[in-house]
């Protein structure tokens, strides 16, 4: 039987007053120091964190669907993760390992090759980000294939740096303003089996991108095909099955690296320790960060030992890359995700939430897609009225249902190209009491923007 996490903080929601006056002296002392670009969803601020709750400096409690974007996957305070983070503080913060190397960076790199899908030789190399780690396979791929061209889709998000910029698809707010970008990059049509014009399976979509490859690049010239299995930002699009199988084939026919992006996916967020694990599809590279450390600052890149070993010494690396402190947060929270068995947890979430979200889908004419895998899990909006026919997007019904969950103790992030999808995150460890609760919250509300939209 798994281990049943404990919490310190009382797991239910309870709002007064917020932003209450704590939370409003705060924002005006940082309207004067903090830069206007760094926008924040709420307008509290945080206290405590545990389990499936957040609570704010003013006392309030919140359910927490956000996860710090699928970060606090085993709770944001969970009792393995601070007691190891706590022992390393005390034993040494910080070495560098590129130049004194210690053993947490090498158990942590042993247990991503035991995790990550493949039972072939690989090694693994340690970042701060998830950006970081992305960048870095992006070199890797080119090293080891002689080759530049690199192709991304549609809808996709890679970070925030120059190159991951170039890869990410959408302009506002990641890229607006800040080009030129990183060169020889290529977009390529995604599978969105929810906006695809008639009916395009997972292998027609996956041969329409590879003839656009073939077509304008060249296989010859392709260094690297980057995915992520379940879109996030771009909204939380689980691409047809056969999609992601008949990409990775004809990469591995081609002599061109596959490159797995589950930056947000990753450690047993969709029910699997990685989302490629539902269609079996084994890359040459895996990129990871968010929920891999407790909420710890780290990032990895594990693949193909031929791949990772082309590059030479000193080429890759960090003044904070694999952090100890990190290291030793990744292990516990790896530790606490056995213990806990969070992929069971996370398909008992999905579970509860879909039935959930297709009931009100069935009620209502806002919803036009309710999809996701585990807990990584979204309903993208249109307008009412538009069906089938235009699925016309629409993003003010999300921010409505956002705002509605807000005031009554929910907390739920949205996204997608258009701004018209609401992601549910909830942490992996949370209770069904709670969960159930913010998901009663989260339908109610979408009701009631629904009728107002009628």
């Amino acid at each position: 039987m798994p281990t049943q996490p404990t919490f310190r903080v009382e797991q239910t929601r309870h709002i007064s007053e917020f932003p209450g006056p704590r939370s409003r002296e705060l924002a005006a002392r940082r309207e004067k120091v903090v830069a206007k670009g760094v926008a924040s969803t709420v307008p509290f601020y945080a206290a405590e964190n545990d389990g499936g709750i957040l609570t704010d400096i003013d006392g309030n409690r919140f359910i927490d669907f956000g996860s710090g974007i699928a970060v606090t996957s085993v709770g944001a305070s969970d009792p393995k993760v601070v007691s190891a983070v706590q022992d390393q503080v005390a034993r040494f913060t910080h070495t560098c390992f590129m130049v004194t190397p210690y053993e947490g960076y090498v158990e942590l790199a042993e247990k991503l090759t035991e995790l990550t899908p493949g039972e072939h030789e690989k090694r693994s190399v340690l970042f701060n980000s998830g950006a970081e780690a992305v960048e870095n396979a992006i070199k890797i791929a080119r090293v080891a294939t002689g080759r530049t061209a690199v192709v991304a889709f549609d809808h996709a998000y890679h970070g925030r740096t120059n190159l991951t910029m170039a890869l990410t698809a959408k302009s506002m707010p990641y890229k607006h303003g800040f080009g030129p970008f990183a060169s020889d990059i290529y977009r390529m049509p995604m599978s969105y089996p929810y906006r695809e014009e008639g009916a395009v399976d997972g292998v027609a979509a996956a041969k329409r991108a590879i003839t656009m490859i073939e077509k304008q690049i060249g296989a010859d010239q392709t260094a690297a095909i980057i995915i992520e299995p379940i879109q996030g930002e771009g909204g939380f699009i689980v691409p047809a099955e056969g999609f992601l199988p008949t990409l990775a084939a004809w990469a591995q026919e081609n002599g061109v690296v596959f490159i797995a992006d589950e930056v947000q996916s990753g450690f047993c967020r969709t029910g699997q320790w990685f989302a490629v694990d539902h269609e079996g599809v084994v890359p040459d590279l895996i990129t990871m960060a968010k929920g891999i450390a407790g909420g710890m600052p780290l990032s990895a890149v594990t693949g193909r030992a031929d791949l990772m070993d082309a590059v030479h010494p000193g080429g890759l690396g960090g003044t904070y890359g694999g952090n100890p402190v990190a290291c030793a947060g990744a292990l516990a929270a790896i530790e606490s995700m056995v213990d806990y068995d969070l992929n069971a947890r996370a398909q008992s979430i999905e579970d509860t939430v879909m039935t959930a979200l297709k009931e009100v889908a069935g009620e209502v004419d806002i919803i036009g897609d309710v999809r996701g895998r585990g807990a990584m899990l979204a309903i993208e909006l249109v307008q009412p009225g538009t069906g089938e026919s235009t699925k016309e997007p629409n993003p003010e019904a999300a921010k409505a249902i956002a705002a509605a969950c807000l005031k009554e103790g929910v907390i739920i992030l949205t996204c997608g190209t258009f701004g018209n999808v609401i992601r549910l995150l909830p942490p992996l460890v949370i209770g069904e009491e709670l969960l159930r609760d913010g998901i009663d919250v989260f339908t109610t509300a979408i009701r009631q923007v629904a009728a107002t939209s009628a």
